[in-house]
């Protein structure tokens, strides 16, 4: 995101602000910026006189705000960070928005108080909000000023689509390499939590040479995905139409209704034919020029070529019919208690003849 690293940039140039409000559904930028001014903002010896941590659920703001109006003691600043912010009753009581008079009338003490801090807050305290999985309602006073005098973050999970991107901008920024299909891995297998995904990637580089590349071998073989049964696998085996791959992958999955969900693959599946449908009608089905129109790697063109040869449009219609017909059935429309694991055969079943 632009404007982490901004932030994170102003942060390394010590331009610090008063007041600095993270929130929203991705925590993982959240963290990134709140554990920088917790390690770096100041020195080591100074962290025990003039940083506190307190969490949301433990504190209240009157008490917040009293430990940010103090002085640091021998130190040009002194920081404060509010951890699982989302948890302070009066915050969520402030954000609950205004009435027409544009006066907040759920306002508790503390949180009217935090608005007068907001407005003139003390230039010498680093005061962070750390407010986790939900934002703000932006229509009251509170959020108003906030967004005006604060340094305000509002973080969103990114797009199943974009992941891929991201992981391999990590993994270079790390100083490795990392392939097209050990990242289709990841992003399918770890889904779009962010500071799951790192960890996992951080875990794997540990003992690789910087440099080097992580492969898809080693994904399978550190994160847990099966080498020979993942969606990646079963997306090959549609494509080429290989009915006793297909059969077999699927089948495991049954199996393992806990590693294999039957929502995630339904999912995986709706975004898989979505681009074999849009190959269709690109202008260009160049390798790159298709790359570039149906968002992937150009390492997987081909085998959407190949599976646009195999499924026409007619065809993909039905797909789409089958594949809303079982995420119905999966939620127990029309369902006569059958498994998912079973509904997962009969949907392949279904797409393959």
């Amino acid at each position: 995101m632009k404007e982490v690293n901004q932030i994170l940039l102003d942060l390394k140039r010590k331009i610090f602000k008063p007041i600095y409000f993270l929130c929203g559904e991705e925590a993982y930028y959240i963290d990134k910026i709140s554990d920088y001014i917790e390690h770096n903002v100041l020195e080591e010896a100074d962290r025990s006189f003039n940083q506190t941590i307190v969490y949301g659920k433990d504190s209240d703001l009157v008490s917040i705000l009293g430990l940010a109006k103090q002085f640091p003691m021998m130190s040009e600043y002194q920081v404060v960070i509010v951890k699982e912010a989302q948890n302070l009753k009066e915050l969520n009581k402030s954000a609950a928005g205004d009435d027409d008079s544009g006066k907040s009338s759920a306002n508790t003490n503390g949180a009217a108080q935090l608005l007068h801090y907001v407005n003139a807050p003390q230039t010498s305290t680093i005061l962070v909000f750390c407010y986790k999985y939900k934002s703000i309602d932006k229509r009251s006073a509170l959020a108003k000023a906030i967004q005006k005098q604060a340094v305000f973050l509002e973080t969103a999970k990114l797009y199943d689509n974009q992941l891929p991107d991201w992981i391999s901008t990590y993994v270079s920024e790390k100083g490795y390499k990392v392939g097209p299909k050990a990242t289709f891995l990841m992003a399918e297998f770890l889904g779009n939590d962010l500071s799951k995904i790192v960890n996992e990637i951080d875990k794997l580089v540990i003992n690789i040479p910087a440099g080097n590349e992580i492969s898809a071998e080693l994904v399978q073989d550190n994160i847990g995905i099966s080498k020979d049964y993942n969606v990646f696998e079963l997306q090959d085996a549609l494509a080429k139409k290989d009915i006793v791959k297909a059969n077999r992958i699927i089948n495991y999955f049954a199996a393992n209704e806990k590693e294999h969900p039957l929502v995630m693959t339904l999912s995986s599946l709706y975004g898989y034919f979505s681009k074999i449908l849009k190959f269709h009608f690109l202008p260009d089905k160049s390798k790159f020029a298709a790359a570039q129109g149906l968002g992937v790697n150009p390492f997987f063109v081909e085998g959407y070529a190949k599976a646009a040869a195999n499924y026409s449009t007619g065809k993909l219609k039905n797909i789409f019919s089958y594949l809303k017909e079982y995420d119905l059935k999966s939620k127990g429309v029309e369902n006569s208690n059958v498994s998912h694991g079973e509904l997962m055969k009969e949907l392949i079943f279904k797409i393959l003849h």
